[in-house]
C-alpha cells in the first residue's frame, strides 16, 4: 500500500461525530497554510522542467519561506536529493509526492517519543503553567482550557499571577466569570509567587482537579525572568514536591519564525513541557509546527483553530498532517 493510500484509508470510513468535528477543525483552521503550500508547490513544478540543482535551491527556499525551519529545510532537500537518485524520479508528481513523503517521514521521526496529550494528574491538583511573552494569547488560551476542563465536570481553579499587568488580571477575571471558575488574585504590582501559593493552598484546601496560572509575560530581561519563574517553581513545589506537570510556552503561530526564536529562548530560560500554538487558522505559517518538533524537539500540545471557545483543541498529529497535505494528497490518483 503506497504513502498516500494509507493516509486516505486512515481518514475513511465511518467515524464518531467528535472525530469528525476535530478533523473538520483542523481541516478548516489548517486552510490557510494548505492553501499556501500548494500553491507554492504549483509554481516551483510549473518553473522547472528538470529536477536539477537549481531545483532543489529553489525548493529549500519554498520550504523556508513555508515557515517548516531553516534546518528542517535543508534536511528535507537532502533526503529528496538521495530519494530522487535512488528512485529515478523524474515526473512533477512523483517529485511532489516524495516531497510530502519525506516532510512526513521527518516529521513523525522527531516525534516518535513524543507525548502530545497534557500530563494530568490522576490524583490530586494537576498544575499547568502558563508562559510566553504578551500578546500570544497567552490569557485568553488559560481561559479556554478552563472553560473545557470545567464543561467537562472538572474543579478548576486559576491563578492571575502577571501581577506586572493589571490589564492581564482583569482579562483573567473576565474569563474566570465566563467560564464560572474562580481566579485567585493579588493587586497589580504585587509578588506573583505570594499568589501562586494562595492559589496552591486553595487547591489543595478545596480538592481541586486543575489549577492554571497564567505568569508575567515581558520582565526587565531574560535573568530576571528566569529568577521569577524559578520562585514560582519553588512556591509550587513546597505544597506540591511533584509539580507544575506541565509548563506550557504560549506561541503565536502568526509571528512565523519569530514564534521559533520565542520558544527557543524561554526553553533555555525555563524547563518548558510543551507548546501551546494560537491562531493557527489565521495564518498561512502552520509549517511552524514542522520546525518546533524538527528544531526545538519540544511537543505541541495545543491548537488554536479558531476564535470560539471550543476551538482551543489537543494538538493530533495524524489531524494536522491531513490538514496540512490534504489537497495534495486528493491530487493523488
Amino acid at each position: 500500500m503506497g504513502f498516500f493510500d494509507k493516509i486516505k484509508r486512515a481518514f475513511s470510513g465511518e467515524k464518531p461525530a467528535e472525530e469528525l468535528k476535530t478533523e473538520e477543525k483542523y481541516e478548516k483552521g489548517l486552510e490557510k497554510t494548505r492553501k499556501t503550500f500548494s500553491q507554492r508547490m504549483n509554481e516551483l513544478f510549473a518553473n522547472f522542467r528538470t529536477v536539477d540543482e537549481d531545483f532543489f535551491e529553489e525548493l529549500e527556499e519554498t520550504l523556508i519561506e513555508g515557515d517548516v525551519g531553516f534546518q528542517t529545510a535543508l534536511d528535507i532537500t537532502d533526503a529528496l536529493r538521495q530519494e530522487v537518485k535512488l528512485q529515478n524520479v523524474k515526473k512533477s508528481d512523483d517529485v511532489q509526492r516524495v516531497i510530502v513523503e519525506k516532510l512526513v517521514d521527518l516529521y513523525e521521526a522527531q516525534g516518535l517519543n513524543e507525548v502530545n496529550a497534557l500530563n494530568l494528574q490522576a490524583e490530586g491538583p494537576t498544575v499547568i503553567l502558563f508562559v510566553g511573552v504578551n500578546g500570544v494569547g497567552k490569557t485568553t488560551s488559560i481561559g479556554k482550557l478552563a472553560h473545557q476542563y470545567k464543561e467537562e465536570g472538572k474543579k478548576v481553579l486559576m491563578a492571575a499571577a502577571d501581577t506586572f499587568r493589571a490589564g492581564a488580571i482583569d482579562q483573567l477575571v473576565v474569563w474566570g466569570e465566563r467560564a464560572d471558575v474562580p481566579v485567585v488574585r493579588g493587586k497589580a504590582g504585587g509578588d506573583p509567587a505570594a499568589v501562586v501559593f494562595d492559589a496552591v493552598k486553595r487547591a489543595k484546601e478545596e480538592h481541586a482537579d486543575i489549577l492554571l496560572v497564567d505568569t508575567a509575560g515581558r520582565l526587565q530581561n531574560k535573568v530576571n525572568l528566569m529568577k521569577e519563574l524559578e520562585k514560582i517553581k519553588r512556591v509550587i513545589q513546597r505544597e506540591l514536591p511533584e509539580a507544575p506537570h506541565e509548563v506550557l510556552l504560549v506561541v503565536d503561530a502568526t509571528t512565523g519564525q519569530n514564534a521559533l526564536v520565542q520558544a527557543k529562548q524561554f526553553k533555555e530560560t525555563t524547563d518548558v513541557t510543551g507548546i501551546v500554538l494560537t491562531k493557527l487558522d489565521g495564518t498561512a505559517k502552520g509549517g511552524i509546527v514542522l520546525a518546533i518538533r524538527n528544531e526545538l524537539h519540544l511537543p505541541v500540545k495545543l491548537v488554536g483553530l479558531g476564535e470560539g471557545i471550543d476551538d482551543l483543541a489537543p494538538f493530533d498529529p495524524n489531524e494536522f498532517v491531513y490538514g496540512l497535505f490534504k489537497d495534495l494528497i486528493a491530487e493523488e490518483k
